[in-house]
Parts: C-alpha cells; structure tokens; sequence
C-alpha cells in the first residue's frame, strides 16, 4: 500500500516514536517512499508520524531551496548535493552554546496551506543514525537547523502549532479546527 501523508487530528502525530534497531531492506525502502513522497508533497522534511509510522524516522532535503544555512556532516561542509536527500533515524538534538532563537514561518505537509511564526533555535548540533546503519553527527543553522528540529518534533509527538505564539495561534486557530474536523470525518468514513 502506498505511504500517504496523515493530517492534523490523526492520533500519530501526538505519539512518541518508536526508537528503530533493525537497519534493513525494509527500513531503506521506506526512508526512499518518504523522500519520494515528500518530494511530491513539495515538502523539504518529512517524518514517519507524517505517514501513519510512530518511529525515529525523518528526511530532509533542501537541495532546490534558496535560503541560506551552513551544514557540516561528519566534521567536514559537503555540498548538499554529497548528503541529501538526508535520512535522519533515532536522533538527538543539542542546542549551540549561545545560540539564539529566530522566529520565522514555518509549514508542515500534515496541515495543508496552514503556516504561522515559530520560534527555533537558530543553531544545532543532532547525533543520529542512517538507514545503513552508520552514526553521524551533523552541526547546522539557518532552514537546514529549523527542518531537522521541525521533523524531530513530529517523531516526539510535538507539532508545530504548538511552539507558537498564543496571538499567532489564535489567528490560525479556525483552519487548524477545520482541518481536525475534516480529518476526524474522513476516518470515519473509511472505518
């Protein structure tokens, strides 16, 4: 069957995920249908909640993006055409010393064309785990810091909307409840 993004009011998106400790075939295929569906969605992250999976599982690719960011995989700054589209499994998110937070609007593929300010760290260092296996350590800031800990949020069953600012909330409040209403009727009509 194949993957579908899972919208806001979906019980997944509110668990915590699974850590992963089987690196296989299965795992690889399903970090490439995320991409691909991601890339589909127009989306630069995506998480395995987003799919209906409540695992340690995310991508990330800013290769078409124009927004500027540093990221250094590993100790060294390949281009980000070397290292994503990036599959980040069982990670863990440290700040920068003395980063500050930056506020800017953010979107997420499971609340279509809701967007609203969200403040993030400006700067990370996440530890994680490839779909092979492999240990890595990636330091970045600018949209390339916000995506991962956007996407790290969802396999915590945190969302976006809940970082906001009350105001900011508050004026996206009406189509966030729309959207909830709309997902609980569509689960029940397919049960």
């Amino acid at each position: 069957m194949p993957l579908s993004i899972v919208h806001y009011n979906d019980p997944v998106l509110r668990r915590k995920g699974e850590k992963i400790t089987v690196f296989d075939a299965a795992l690889a295929q399903l970090a490439d249908e995320m991409i691909a569906l991601m890339h589909a969605a127009a989306g630069i992250g995506l998480a395995a909640p987003q799919v209906g999976r409540s695992q340690q599982l995310c991508v990330v690719d800013l290769r078409e993006c124009d927004a500027e960011y540093m990221g250094e995989l590993d100790g060294s700054r390949p281009p980000p055409e070397l290292f994503m589209p990036l599959v980040v499994i069982n990670p863990k998110v440290t700040p920068a010393p003395g980063t500050p937070e930056v506020v800017l609007e953010e979107g997420c593929l499971s609340f279509p064309f809701i967007r609203g300010a969200v403040p993030r760290l400006d700067e990370i260092a996440a530890e994680f785990t490839d779909e092979r296996g492999g240990r890595h350590t990636l330091r970045c800031n600018g949209l390339l810091s916000r995506c991962i800990q956007h996407e790290v949020d969802h396999i915590n069953g945190v969302l976006f909307i809940d970082r906001m600012d009350r105001t900011i909330r508050a004026g996206i409040d009406a189509e966030v409840k729309a959207l909830a209403k709309k997902t609980r009727q569509a689960r029940k009509a397919s049960s």
